[in-house]
């Protein structure tokens, strides 16, 4: 049976491995990237099942990869999870118009709810494609 893929896009290399290390140990697939380039790379090469986006990142904000990745045909199907410190309403509304399907804050969040958080939204996504 395939593994569910989640690509994880967050320069944080504590809070990538404090993620990768959960993820994996409840039986996803994961893959990393640090750097909004890699991040957007990886999104064409791996087409992972879900992404978990940080919207501060070097370069290219968060934002800008989710425009791309909504506009791109190849990906604009995959559910992305932002995981980041910015609440303020107007970086959430920003967020969820440009489509992401969950906008968290990390203060806010526990990172024991992210593998059922990963469900919900991959369960959500199966119901669409039939």
């Amino acid at each position: 049976m395939k593994k569910t893929k989640i690509l994880i896009i967050e320069d944080d290399k504590f809070l990538i491995k404090l993620y990768s290390d959960k993820l994996r140990r409840e039986g996803f697939e994961v893959v990393e990237a640090i750097s909004s380039e890699e991040g957007l790379n990886k999104v064409l090469m791996e087409k992972p099942d879900l992404v978990l986006l940080d919207l501060v990142l070097p370069r290219k904000s968060g934002f800008e990869i989710l425009s791309e990745i909504k506009l791109n045909p190849k990906t604009k199907n995959i559910p992305v999870v932002i995981l980041t410190n910015l609440g303020q309403e107007s970086d959430i509304k920003r967020g969820l118009d440009l489509g992401a399907a969950a906008y968290l804050v990390k203060t806010d969040f526990s990172i024991n709810q992210l593998p059922e958080l990963i469900k919900e939204h991959l369960v959500g996504r199966k119901r669409k494609r039939k």
